[in-house]
């Protein structure tokens, strides 16, 4: 069975393959388009490669049991289509966001701004710059199905791999629009409503396809059948729910020379999740006015970062969070308990599982 050292070099070379691949067939498109290329590329650099691990996580989980340690050419291409998916995602996510860095550099947005200021082209280079990581996250996810597709025109699975791609990939929009939804409609919902409606953009927007649909693809693959389908399900879930809920935490009190974001990047942005939920639940009128006044301020001095974190900790919702990330944590564990997956690599879903949740970036 692989390890994390060696998925990360078999995804790193298919998507070597990808770029040189894709690089051959726009020769001929002329050297704006070469340099477009090259902004698809730079989004595939660096990231922790959760999803592909846990895409391999998944096929070992149900090969396993049948003898097979071989991994076909099928798991690599659907391991690196999940992280083309995430780097088209994050590209819309920071364009949405207003989000200037991205694992410690520029955003794609503003990588492409700059490219149009060091160009002294016309026109509003910001305007570009937004206009272009539109397009970008669009060829990434067209990059992603040719990956996929690619990977699984062979398989005897591949009708249940798809299936489950397609999922992810809508549940996944969806999710995205409830999000920016939710930091304009919070306004006009029952205060009591908001964590339930945080927690439903959790499932859609990230436990889904961070997770569960990654460990499903990956068993698809090894033609998982419906026990081990719900025993995954059953994992991946929680887990996707716990993983979103750590970076929720992280988007609010992480250190930015590790998360590669600044600090307090979640508040200046605006968002609702389910920690803001819970920390105007606790609050006085008074209170809950100041936090709306402050939150979403894309200006907020590091004074006034602080002035918040103080008052989500001294709400309690802070320790609530953690509470609830080792309930889904536990939860997630409970699910492998007697479920019919190899041995082996259940050891190797609990290492995950721990990388998940237990982490500072």
């Amino acid at each position: 069975m692989a390890s994390s050292p060696a998925v990360l070099d078999q995804v790193s070379a298919r998507l070597d393959a990808l770029v040189a691949r894709m690089r051959e067939e726009t020769a001929g498109y002329g050297p704006d388009a070469a340099a477009f290329v090259t902004a698809a590329e730079a989004t595939l650099r660096g990231g922790k490669r959760l999803r592909a691990r846990f895409c391999h996580a998944g096929w070992a989980s149900v090969a396993g049991l049948t003898g097979s340690r071989a991994e076909p050419e099928t798991l690599w291409e659907a391991c690196a289509a999940l992280e083309v998916f995430q780097s088209a995602a994050l590209v819309h996510d920071d364009l949405i966001d207003n989000s200037d860095t991205r694992r410690g550099r520029p955003s794609a947005h503003r990588a492409l701004e700059a490219s149009h200021l060091g160009l002294g082209w016309s026109g509003s280079a910001v305007d570009f710059g937004r206009a272009s990581a539109v397009l970008l996250g669009d060829l990434l996810v067209a990059w992603s199905d040719d990956l996929l597709e690619l990977g699984i025109s062979s398989s005897p699975h591949a009708d249940a791999v798809r299936s489950e791609y397609a999922r992810m990939r809508r549940d996944v929009t969806i999710g995205q629009y409830l999000d920016i939804t939710e930091e304009s409609a919070w306004i006009v919902n029952d205060d009591d409503d908001h964590a339930q409606r945080a927690l439903r953009v959790v499932s859609l927007k990230a436990a889904r396809y961070s997770v569960e649909q990654p460990l499903l693809i990956g068993a698809a693959i090894a033609g998982a059948d419906a026990r081990q389908q719900a025993a995954l399900r059953g994992f991946g879930h929680p887990l996707g729910m716990a993983f979103q809920l750590r970076d929720d935490v992280l988007g609010v009190f992480g250190d930015e020379s590790v998360t590669g974001k600044p600090a307090g990047d979640d508040l200046r942005e605006g968002k609702r999740t389910l920690l803001i939920a819970w920390t105007r639940q606790a609050l006085a009128p008074q209170g809950r006015r100041l936090v709306d006044e402050l939150l979403g301020d894309p200006q907020l001095t590091a004074d006034q970062i602080a002035s918040l974190q103080a008052i989500i900790r001294e709400s309690g919702a802070l320790t609530r969070m953690e509470q609830l990330i080792e309930e889904y944590a536990a939860s997630g564990e409970a699910a492998l308990q007697d479920a019919p997956l190899d041995a082996d690599a259940l050891e190797l879903l609990r290492a995950l599982a721990r990388d998940a949740t237990q982490r500072t970036a």
